[in-house]
């Protein structure tokens, strides 16, 4: 049935928004035309247009989206060796030691966290374990990055310890995303329907490459799975304005729309470079790096306001939250901050005063919660204040990260509810979230007649899960402007 165009869903109950102008449970019929949802009523009130799909009781939710994929780097992620169980920097690089090179003679591997190894990368370390091959480790929060001497030598950077941090991590994931284009749109197009499984309709692409003609190219050649916003990254910002891109304007296709401007203002938890009030313990003088300095930001933002760009900022100190809060307020810009992991008590109202909203990974606060034990013990500001922040008024965007978190919107939403996926209690249960709360953060639309027909069904009723069922719901199928996906 995947591709197939649905006129009707027959005995459905709504367990997302829209649900609100139904009576509770009660199973419905759901008409589609053109796209878009046209009828709900009562199972049986309606005579049947179109294909049926038989829903069975099941539940629907409105499509979901990731509002935050670095896309290539989380579909090649498949191939790459995965790192995130090494505890240590020699298990690490012992991991590289026994894996093959890609088909460009490289060693790739991604995942790892260090911030709480025992050790320390060094460059002795992983040329004793991958030799002359050029060999690359990818930080799990991609804001560093440890090479051997025979990638260093090959991508003409030095670093005496063998690690990249930042600008300079960020520019060798570029060139392992670019090396092999077909490649890529492969891995995105076989990516693209594991998100369809998982009832993704929609995701915001945080690749750092010219998505304008990469996205265009990819539907051409077939991808059908979900709608996309790219965005653009400062480096291309001059040529993003001549051609004309503006954020929400319809690109080469109806799945795909331009985005935001892209600005990386800060550093991460993960690398100890997140801009932060406090100094990082045993750091006296690391309170993290600006990336890009309070007068650079207004002139981006400035400048992306008037070309009809909306911005994106990640910010996930409290430092870099504050600076770009007031670089929303002395520009009149419209946007999002990505991430918000630090905020100051006092900066939470700003989110709903100025219409920015928070663009957040749930699932961060959960594999987190160690680093900031330790890492940011002496902070002041909240961490990861979901709730603090839902309360204050500002609207909450959620995503994944991916692949610095598995792209799943329900893991996203559990963690949000649950705020612990281990035997442990809540991680500052004052912070969680109903479900129906997560639900609107994971949407875009609702269940009624006039709004586009991407729908989720689920196997069990989203309101009433818990724990490991919230987190795996089951996706019966996916549609897509009424167009399935997936189907299980």
């Amino acid at each position: 049935m995947i591709g197939a165009e649905i006129g009707t869903i027959r005995g459905v109950r709504v367990a997302g928004p829209g649900r609100e102008f139904l009576i509770d449970d009660e199973p419905v019929d759901i008409v589609i035309g053109e796209g878009r949802i046209i009828d709900i009523a009562p199972t049986g009130a309606l005579r049947p247009v179109g294909e049926v799909l038989d829903a069975d009781g099941t539940w629907a939710v409105p499509g979901l989206w990731d509002n935050h994929v670095h896309t290539v780097q989380w579909a090649l992620a498949v191939e790459r060796v995965p790192l995130g169980a090494a505890g240590s920097a020699a298990e690490a690089a012992e991991l590289m030691r026994g894996s093959s090179p890609l088909p460009d003679g490289r060693l790739v591997g991604a995942g790892f966290r260090d911030a709480l190894w025992s050790d320390v990368p060094t460059l002795e370390l992983i040329d004793r374990a991958t030799g002359e091959t050029p060999a690359y480790l990818i930080n799990a929060d991609v804001h560093s990055a440890w090479l051997n001497t025979a990638a260093l030598r090959r991508e003409g950077f030095i670093a005496p310890d063998g690690v990249l941090r930042e600008e300079d991590a960020f520019e060798i994931s570029r060139r392992l995303n670019a090396a092999d284009p077909r490649r890529g749109d492969e891995a995105v197009r076989d990516a693209g329907e594991r998100a369809a499984a998982r009832g993704i309709t929609g995701l915001v692409d945080f690749d750092m490459a010219w998505n304008a003609d990469a996205w265009p190219r990819r539907v051409a050649a077939g991808f059908a799975a979900h709608r996309v916003e790219f965005a653009i990254y400062p480096f291309d910002l001059d040529r993003a304005i001549a051609a004309g891109l503006r954020t929400g304007d319809e690109h080469a296709s109806p799945l795909i729309h331009v985005g935001p401007l892209k600005i990386i203002s800060d550093g991460s938890l993960g690398t100890r470079t997140a801009s932060c009030s406090h100094h990082y313990p045993g750091e006296e003088d690391n309170f993290g790096v600006i990336n890009v300095p309070p007068a650079q930001l207004t002139d981006l933002l400035v400048t992306a306001t008037g070309a009809g760009l909306a911005v994106a900022v990640h910010a996930i100190g409290d430092r870099a939250v504050t600076a770009a809060l007031d670089a929303f307020t002395t520009t009149g810009a419209v946007g999002t901050i990505e991430h918000a992991q630090l905020v100051r008590h006092a900066d939470l109202a700003r989110f709903a005063r100025l219409g920015v909203a928070a663009s957040v990974q749930p699932q961060h606060a959960l594999d987190d919660r160690d680093l900031v034990g330790v890492h940011w013990a002496g902070q002041t500001s909240i961490g990861y204040p979901l709730g603090s922040l839902r309360d204050a008024g500002a609207r909450l965007l959620f995503g994944s990260d991916a692949p610095v978190a598995p792209l799943d919107p329900w893991q996203a939403i559990g963690a949000a509810v649950e705020r612990t996926d281990d035997d442990r209690e809540p991680w500052h249960a004052e912070e969680r979230l109903t479900v129906d709360q997560a639900l609107i953060a994971s949407t875009r639309t609702s269940i009624r007649p006039g709004e586009p027909a991407d729908i989720v069904l689920c196997g069990a009723d989203p309101l009433r899960a818990h724990g490991p069922e919230l987190r795996q719901m089951p996706v019966t199928a996916t549609l897509l402007a009424g167009r399935m996906t997936h189907y299980a």
